[in-house]
């Protein structure tokens, strides 16, 4: 069983404690959305889980293998995957090469034509097979985000993190990375969501993070967790925040 355990991660940037002790688990093929207000260390806590920073304290295990001590390829090796907030499609290859890269990274012995029909299944599913020959540079920005998200799923993790995945992204892809999660998640994987679009976290998410000045001030139902006072609290600290989230109504109906 898929297994990611978070204990006591700290990390601090010259003064600012930015993660103040974040633990949490995930167990099985969970679909977790982490949410919380800017600034409240979820891009820190993502950089930390895949290696890309290196935590203060603290310790992770993926699959009962510590891995905050590895590199972040180390870390995609083990089986934690992850997208990022602005696209980082290889401009210069195309589509279809941009697919490779993950498979011929985890094995360079890989069967080219196994690679090649996973792929083109890919491809076929996120509806991006007609642009299988253009280069990256050459696609919107939604048909980057679902490129990303093949990528990922040629690279075939344990667990997924989607960062921002709906961020700039026309309504009718949009329906696309829905079906693209909920596939991945029913065929076992664990995916953390991260998104301030809080209709695709209260749909699509059976669990709740919230982070908050660098600690986890909540963890449970969406519905739970959507009235909970502290967290009510914590968006209502920044108005940016608050708009659009869903959890605006709270404001004006506290008691609902």
């Amino acid at each position: 069983m898929i297994t990611l355990d978070v204990r006591d991660i700290r990390k601090k940037f010259g003064n600012h404690q930015v993660l103040k002790g974040v633990s949490f688990r995930i167990d099985g093929p969970e679909l977790v959305g982490l949410i919380g207000p800017n600034g409240a260390g979820k891009t820190t806590l993502t950089n930390v889980l895949d290696g890309a920073i290196k935590p203060d304290g603290g310790v992770i295990r993926l699959n009962d293998r510590r891995i905050d001590p590895l590199h972040p390829y180390e870390v995609a090796r083990a089986g934690l995957g992850r997208t990022f907030q602005v696209t980082r499609a290889f401009r210069r290859m195309t589509v279809l090469e941009n697919l490779y890269v993950p498979a011929l990274a985890m094995d360079r012995h890989a069967n080219r034509r196994l690679v090649d029909e996973k792929a083109n299944e890919i491809l076929a599913f996120l509806t991006i097979d007609h642009l299988r020959n253009e280069y990256g540079r050459a696609l919107s920005g939604g048909q980057q985000k679902l490129l990303e998200l093949g990528r990922l799923l040629m690279l075939d993790p344990d667990v997924y993190i989607l960062d921002e995945p709906f961020a700039g992204v026309h309504p009718s892809l949009m329906a696309t990375i829905y079906k693209w999660i909920e596939r991945v998640n029913g065929q076992g994987k664990a995916i953390i969501l991260i998104s301030h679009q809080m209709e695709s976290i209260f749909t699509l998410c059976r669990r709740l993070l919230v982070l908050n000045f660098g600690d986890v001030i909540a963890d449970g139902p969406p519905q739970v967790v959507k009235n909970d006072p502290e967290v009510i609290k914590a968006y209502l600290g920044n108005e940016e925040d608050m708009s659009g989230t869903g959890l605006v109504t709270l404001k004006e109906a506290p008691h609902a």
